[in-house]
């Protein structure tokens, strides 16, 4: 008989405001862990001098990962700019290339920055109420456009597993900026440098 993690029904909950949870904790990414995904990393150094803000939180189940269990959780993104640059997520790959994930918002506004390694590249503009569907073999990024914190829950099979040294090696194609106060999608000039 297997030794293996036997996954019992269960419920969690999430505040549909603040995407907390008082039944889990969160993994944190403040701005010193986002070295190298901006393009201005000395706006980033002066921004990380004065303050080491939290720039993006998660929560996320620990659950066997092996095919047939789904992870879910909640995402929530921060306001703010480095330089001219949104507050972001690192984004990542599944290491297991072929696994789609679906991203539902629940507050705020931004974009799902999605792409593959053959190039092709999508943003999905994220509102309350819109779901994302991730296709299998892209990078995905979710990128704060707003004023207040977005929020978004996802779920993915729980064995796909996280590769983030491809997107922290490359980056991406492409960057959402500010531009005279408003939303745009440039060229990243460092992409694969």
């Amino acid at each position: 008989m297997s030794q293996e993690l036997t996954v019992k029904p269960f419920s969690m909950y999430f505040d549909l405001i603040s995407g907390m949870s008082n039944e889990r904790s969160t993994t944190k990414r403040h701005l010193s862990n986002m070295r190298g995904m901006f393009s201005n990393g000395e706006a980033l150094e002066a921004m990380i001098e004065k303050e080491n803000s939290l720039m993006y939180e998660f929560f996320e189940l620990e659950m066997p990962e092996k095919d047939g269990h789904l992870l879910f959780g909640t995402s929530i993104v921060y306001p703010g700019k480095v330089g001219n640059e949104y507050f972001m997520t690192k984004g990542h790959f599944h290491t297991i290339l072929d696994t789609a994930e679906v991203y539902y918002c629940l507050g705020g506004k931004g974009y799902m920055l999605m792409e593959n390694p053959e190039g092709d590249w999508i943003a999905e503009e994220m509102t309350p109420g819109k779901a994302v569907y991730v296709p299998g073999r892209y990078a995905h990024r979710s990128i704060n456009v707003g004023d207040e914190p977005m929020i978004t829950f996802f779920v993915f099979r729980a064995d796909a597993g996280h590769d983030y040294g491809t997107i922290e090696t490359k980056g991406y194609r492409k960057l959402i900026v500010e531009n005279e106060g408003k939303v745009e999608i440039v060229d990243n000039p460092k992409w694969g440098v």
